[in-house]
């Protein structure tokens, strides 16, 4: 009898935003998998590393980090083989998800390949954007507000159309396209209305206005939230000004 393959979200960095369905599940699978850059640590692995044990098996998924695009469906389809041994042997396998595994992530491509053949299951898991929205502590959207979640690649007239139509914005994916988008922020008439997170829940936190922020980019893991819908939350709630590094 094969094993099962389980994608399981593990939260935006916090090691205890991590559910307990999570949690009881990845002591319990014998081998553990999870992305990893080429030039550093896992950074999904490093939120679960105390939850883990000598015992268990590791499959690092190196993707190269980029910005020449890689063809990495190669490296799905090596680590999916791989994978598949240990379901075909009979052990469980857990792959670890940043934030959720169908939330951008990187599960997915793995599910294709292997959902088909073998028993999956997908434990949901806490994304970056609920958590910055705690973190700015103003709501992401209420009512018929319509909530609009962008990718900051995209062209400049397709980021400003989203701007234009949305009710509340959530931009992702910012790293060095950081001063465009801001730019265009601004060209909006937006920016007195977005917040600028980074590194959400964990101890490097930045919580701060956009209009407060200098650099010319950002890091991958951060956000802007805009709001411009029905509600007065922007009046009514000054955005918290929180940096810590300790």
């Amino acid at each position: 009898m094969s094993g099962t393959l389980y994608g399981i979200g593990v939260g935006p960095g916090d090691p205890e935003l991590i559910t307990l369905k999570a949690h009881r599940i990845l002591k319990a699978c014998p081998v553990v998998a999870y992305p990893a850059p080429d030039d550093g640590e896992s950074f999904a692995r490093s939120i679960v590393v105390e939850y883990l044990s000598p015992e268990q098996k590791e499959i690092p998924i190196v993707i190269p980090m980029r910005v020449e695009r890689f063809p990495a469906a190669s490296v799905y389809d090596e680590k999916a083989k791989e994978i598949a041994t240990h379901l075909n042997a009979g052990e469980d396998v857990v792959v670890l998800c940043e934030g959720d595994p169908f939330f951008y992530g990187s599960f997915m491509y793995l599910f294709e390949r292997l959902s088909g053949e073998y028993k999956c299951e997908i434990v949901p898991g806490i994304s970056s954007l609920m958590a910055s929205a705690a973190a700015l502590q103003r709501p992401l959207a209420a009512r018929n507000d319509v909530l609009t979640i962008t990718p900051a690649p995209l062209s400049d007239e397709v980021l400003l159309g989203r701007f234009n139509s949305g009710d509340a914005i959530a931009i992702i994916k910012i790293g060095r396209h950081f001063s465009r988008v801001r730019k265009l922020i601004e060209e909006a008439g937006l920016l007195h209305r977005a917040g600028y997170l980074e590194r959400v829940s964990l101890e490097t936190q930045k919580v701060m206005p956009l209009s407060e922020v200098g650099e010319e980019k950002a890091p991958y893991f951060s956000m802007i939230l805009i709001y411009k819908g029905a509600e007065d939350w922007i009046k009514s709630l000054e955005i918290p000004n929180s940096e810590s590094a300790s």
